[in-house]
């Protein structure tokens, strides 16, 4: 089985920077896209589920909401399975959980490769003061 890890939330006031760290674990051979996805806290409103802050491809690709595009650095290390978000200048709406999501291809414990399985993890709450 894979599991899917985020750490490094926190509080901070406007302007300061935060790090999320992000990392799978398991049987994994290979992970295709690592992403971070973000839900502010509270009922979501209709149409306002978790919103894509940024997308990392095994190439290197990056993509980036427009919300933080200059502000976030997003990065990973294959060989580790892990991920990054570096978050600067970091403003009140950027107050929400973070999830870490990855596309993983792993090995089941019947030894039967799983290509193209999606993971979530917990999320990690990052909380930006006024």
């Amino acid at each position: 089985q894979v599991q899917v890890l985020e750490s490094g939330g926190g509080s901070v006031q406007a302007g300061g920077s935060l790090t999320l760290s992000c990392a799978a674990s398991g049987s994994i051979f290979s992970i295709n896209s690592m992403s971070w996805y973000r839900q502010a806290p509270g009922k979501p409103a209709p149409g306002k589920q978790r919103e894509l802050v940024a997308l990392i491809g095994n190439n290197g690709r990056t993509l980036y909401a427009d919300s933080v595009k200059g502000r976030f650095t997003i990065s990973r290390d294959n060989a580790k399975n892990t991920m990054s978000l570096q978050m600067f200048s970091l403003k009140p709406e950027d107050t929400a959980v973070y999830y870490c999501n990855a596309h993983v291809d792993y090995t089941d414990s019947a030894g039967v490769a799983k290509k193209g399985m999606i993971y979530w993890g917990k999320g990690t709450l990052v909380t930006v003061s006024s």
